[in-house]
């Protein structure tokens, strides 16, 4: 069943064109600085398709909760993908939708300077000035509340979300919203995954926050349940409100 994505507009991007691209369970919204929605849908379909060739001839790569080894001449997607599972102990397919968002993403900056690729919650962030991420976190009451302000010099960024109580993804926890920042946002994804696994309640995100200073590459995080919220890293908090465009 789709679930709408309410929180697409959470992003400051107002100078930027908004397009959207769809192939079988990739559903992103793309900004950028003009509609690059044909070339968007081309890498696309180039990057499903390299993923769904080497699952055909590697079954365990698609439900493997642990990381798997690929060898070296496995598709460039699946071995960044491999290699943020191995650093956050999670299973590759944790860091499919962040993977997709960034190689996209790195292609499509040869058209426009500036792009931002949201895939499922899982942010690509190539940006010319200052942007706030406005944090979507279900029914707490933090929800809509605060926001990440991400500045132009710390981009290219992944910013990735992962949840046990909103959309449909695979989460051990029950985390409202674990959000991670890293250079990769193949990283941030697999690292978000793996962090919210562990949160059944707010007395467990110092663990949570233990284990994101773990993770090689990760560079800060924000955990969210309940009313309760942890910070660690390099991540400037400010005050927003749900209607961030």
């Amino acid at each position: 069943m789709y679930e709408p994505r309410v929180y697409r507009h959470w992003v400051t991007s107002e100078d930027l064109v908004s397009f959207n691209v769809t192939v079988k369970e990739t559903d992103l919204h793309i900004r950028a600085t003009t509609n690059l929605r044909s070339k968007a849908y081309k890498l696309a379909l180039k990057y499903r398709a390299a993923l769904e060739k080497y699952i055909a001839q590697h079954p365990p790569f698609l439900s493997s909760l642990v990381p798997l080894p690929v060898d070296e001449n496995a598709p460039l997607i699946v071995q960044a993908m491999a290699r943020a599972a191995e650093r956050a102990g999670v299973g590759p397919m944790a860091a499919v939708a962040g993977a997709i968002a960034e190689f996209i993403g790195n292609e499509l900056l040869a058209f426009s300077p500036e792009v931002i690729i949201e895939n499922g919650g899982d942010i690509y962030l190539k940006s010319l000035r200052p942007r706030v991420i406005g944090i979507y976190a279900g029914t707490s009451p933090l929800t809509g509340k605060i926001g990440l302000e991400i500045a132009a010099e710390d981009t290219p960024l992944g910013v990735c979300t992962s949840s046990g109580t909103v959309g449909h993804s695979l989460s051990f926890g029950k985390a409202d919203a674990v959000t991670t920042l890293a250079k990769s946002a193949t990283l941030a994804d697999a690292a978000a995954t793996a962090i919210a696994n562990t949160i059944e309640q707010p007395a467990d995100i110092p663990g949570g926050i233990a284990l994101a200073q773990k993770i090689d590459g990760l560079a800060g995080v924000l955990i969210i349940k309940d009313a309760e919220m942890g910070i660690w890293g390099d991540l400037r908090i400010c005050a927003t409100s749900a209607n961030v465009s």
